[in-house]
């Protein structure tokens, strides 16, 4: 790993310029601060939301999962090897909510500037339980992402030592393998594009894609209508930042930064565009890697940019911190070859897993995109009957569109699952998403957990006699309607018929999933 110039602890002298080697010690602390707040963000999502999703009474109960999955590999040793997750050996609720809450609060400590290899390797052994356990709830590439990205910070830092500017240089095979990832998200993410929907190869995918992608955000709607000449330009730009910017992320040091600062603009436009959860804010971190100090010391604050100086003025190089970080590469190299051959590959899957600890995996989004917007909207009647004559509420999400005139706020990085999940469901039957019949189960009671997952309850006085699921398709109004309509709705049908909680066929299935007794 290169020190910096020791002749001038300042910006101008303390690091190194295009005719020096480069270093990365302030690209450390922004890649571990980056990485403390998507943490805390996806630890806050499970301190709210892991009951009521995969909790004891939950939508998708873990205990359930764990206990078939370890008669599937033989014994709960068995699956533990083939899906590792602390919650073989503790389930509860509580213990649901102890790991989200310690995750939270290491995370914070993170992000507050202070990390080092045991905290780190806490936090991604901690996530990757949730991720394990999560089953549907936590089935989207970023979280296996925020697992690999994870597993790597632990060999950026020394092992005990804390500080944000410690006296060992970040392992430079390790700031490569930072490179290796951004590049296997972003080519990853191309390749099933170009390979998956013509609309794209054809430069109109935007014409659909802002008003069907699952979370709209505030400025989705000025980006839907957006001429389609800019919109065009917008695929190309895709093309750009998927396809050519990752070949140069090892390159020479400015074809690296402009690598580097097209990903970035990439993301910060997808951040802005819409609700992703934290997917553009995680591909952030190993895009990062992509930027020394002398490009970091332009930007960052003065304080920073001298502590950082005098940290490698006095750097001392570790040999077995050095040693441990090739070991690393070279596990990574091999575990890269069948996520590379997948990448290769005219069947191309994106976002899987590859070895039990997520270490290396294969990335990508949005390989084909719908053309129309669906719904499903729960809606429930305290009526005796399910006739013309009933008034139906309907149970409003928290966030995914059901109320025509509220414009969609700004949530990312935090992910609501349920809206998520209904996105995906609206698009397939209720039979493909099985634990939907639990949930109506779960509203006929009033139960508090599900209830949370909306904004609020219909019922809150006592519960609906029935429940039926409708499938609605939206659009965008434009701009300017007298009425403020920022949606318009068209009811297509019945999602899942009228349910009431003495259905016969309800309560059989149920019990065949265990989910009631």
């Amino acid at each position: 790993m290169e020190i910096a110039n020791k002749t001038d602890p300042t910006p101008a002298g303390g690091f190194a310029g295009q005719d020096a080697r480069p270093s990365y010690w302030l690209t450390r602390f922004v890649i571990l601060r980056l990485l403390g707040l998507v943490y805390a963000v996806a630890f806050l999502v499970a301190v709210n939301q892991i009951i009521p999703l995969i909790g004891e009474n939950g939508l998708l109960p873990v205990g359930i999962y764990l206990k078939y999955l370890g008669i599937a590999y033989g014994s709960a040793g068995g699956g533990f090897v083939r899906l590792p997750t602390v919650f073989w050996f503790w389930h509860s609720d509580m213990a649901l909510l102890t790991v989200a809450w310690a995750g939270f609060v290491l995370s914070l400590i993170v992000l507050a500037g202070y990390a080092n290899a045991p905290l780190l390797t806490v936090l991604w052994f901690l996530y990757m339980s949730i991720v394990h356990a999560g089953q549907d709830w936590y089935s989207y590439g970023w979280e296996i992402q925020l697992t690999e990205t994870g597993f790597l910070a632990i060999f950026l830092c020394p092992l005990l030592d804390m500080r944000p500017f410690p006296k060992r240089p970040p392992p430079f095979p390790v700031i490569v393998l930072f490179r290796w990832l951004v590049f296997r998200i972003m080519l990853g993410a191309g390749l099933i594009k170009y390979r998956g929907d013509k609309i794209w190869r054809d430069g109109t995918a935007l014409y659909y894609y802002f008003q069907t992608q699952p979370i709209p955000g505030p400025l989705t709607r000025w980006f839907h209508f957006l001429p389609h000449s800019l919109l065009k330009t917008g695929v190309w730009f895709n093309w750009l930042a998927e396809l050519v910017a990752p070949w140069f992320v090892f390159g020479p040091r400015p074809g690296r930064h402009i690598a580097g600062g097209i990903i970035v603009l990439f993301q910060l436009t997808l951040i802005i565009s819409g609700n992703l959860s934290f997917l553009n804010w995680l591909t952030l971190i190993p895009a990062l890697a992509c930027f020394d100090d002398g490009f970091w010391a332009k930007l960052l604050p003065l304080v920073l940019v001298r502590k950082a100086a005098a940290a490698a003025e006095t750097a001392e190089e570790s040999s077995p911190m050095l040693t441990m970080s090739w070991i690393v590469a070279g596990i990574i190299a091999l575990l890269s070859i069948q996520p590379v051959l997948n990448m290769l590959s005219p069947g191309q899957v994106m976002n899987s897993s590859f070895d039990p600890l997520d270490l290396v995996n294969t990335y990508g989004a949005f390989g084909s995109v719908g053309k129309e917007r669906y719904n499903v909207v729960f809606e429930g009647t305290a009526d005796d009957t399910t006739g013309g004559k009933a008034h139906w509420k309907p149970y409003v999400y928290k966030y995914l569109p059901t109320q025509p005139d509220k414009a969609p706020p700004q949530i990312a990085p935090y992910q609501p699952h349920l809206d998520w999940q209904m996105w995906f469901a609206a698009m397939g039957t209720a039979g493909q998403y099985p634990w939907t019949y639990n949930l109506i189960y779960k509203l006929l009671h009033n139960d508090p957990g599900a209830v949370s997952l909306f904004a609020a309850n219909p019922f809150s006085n006592r519960p609906p006699r029935f429940i039926r699921a409708i499938l609605y398709r939206y659009q965008f109004a434009k701009p300017g309607s007298p009425k403020g309509i920022y949606w318009t709705m068209e009811k297509l049908g019945d999602w899942i018929p009228v349910l009431s909680k003495d259905d016969a066929r309800l309560l059989k299935f149920l019990r065949s999933e265990e989910w009631v007794k």
